[in-house]
């Protein structure tokens, strides 16, 4: 029995090129610079112009502006270490310094670090990045039937740009412990910039995720201190 083998067939016209292109326009995909497909736990993930990287933002930080110095100072730090994978493609974060902001409930950390990804956009680096509270992460990762929780951790650690929201305020245990210093180590170890922020003082951070999550963070992070004012409430008073 032969079997006949057919050769590779162009696509007919231009409605299926149009269709790929709009597929891909949803996928937040830019065709020139299309490399290896993402993974499924990948695919939340956010790589794309200002327009399409506040369409991926929560609503409450769409229009948030970075102004704090120090934030300012790390975007140019992270944009001056952007890389291009290839030539004539635009630069992405790849690897730079991380920050640990710290204040009171509703001194507008949260804001700032969203505000950080508007202003890398800005300069024209791309931004392959996640944002997740601290909590949420754990409520995520917690063992169930039909989820490849690994899986989704690696996901979470090795994305170039991260949002760690109010780190120290869930319930501390040795599971979230073990569950934190697995993400630190690995992003301390690859030097990737990563956006933490926490309302408690360092002494009670330290003793809320360990010893060994603490000496990384205070070696690959800046301490940003915010002002002992609470935003929201100041606003609506």
């Amino acid at each position: 029995m032969r079997t006949r083998s057919r050769e590779p067939q162009p696509l007919a016209g231009t409605g299926a090129l149009d269709r790929v292109a709009r597929i891909l326009a949803a996928r937040d995909i830019d065709p020139t610079a299309l490399t290896v497909a993402p993974t499924v736990a990948e695919a939340p993930d956010a790589y794309a112009p200002l327009d399409v990287l506040q369409a991926r933002m929560l609503p409450r930080y769409r229009n948030a502006v970075a102004d704090h110095p120090q934030v300012l100072a790390w975007c140019r730090e992270v944009a001056a270490q952007a890389v291009a994978p290839g030539i004539g493609a635009r630069r992405q974060v790849a690897t730079g310094p991380s920050l640990l902001m710290a204040g009171v409930v509703g001194a507008g950390k949260t804001h700032q670090a969203y505000g950080a990804l508007r202003a890398l956009a800005e300069a024209g680096v791309g931004v392959r990045w996640r944002a997740t509270a601290a909590a949420d992460l754990y409520a995520e990762l917690r063992p169930r039937t039909g989820v490849d929780t690994e899986r989704e951790l690696a996901a979470v650690a090795r994305v170039p740009l991260l949002i760690l929201d109010d780190l120290g305020a869930a319930k501390a245990s040795e599971w979230t412990e073990e569950i934190t210093y697995r993400l630190i180590n690995r992003r301390y170890n690859h030097m990737l910039p990563t956006l933490i922020t926490t309302n408690l003082a360092i002494g009670d951070l330290r003793a809320h995720v360990g010893d060994r999550v603490a000496s990384r963070l205070a070696q690959m992070t800046t301490k940003v201190a915010f002002d002992l004012v609470d935003r929201r409430r100041t606003r609506a008073a």
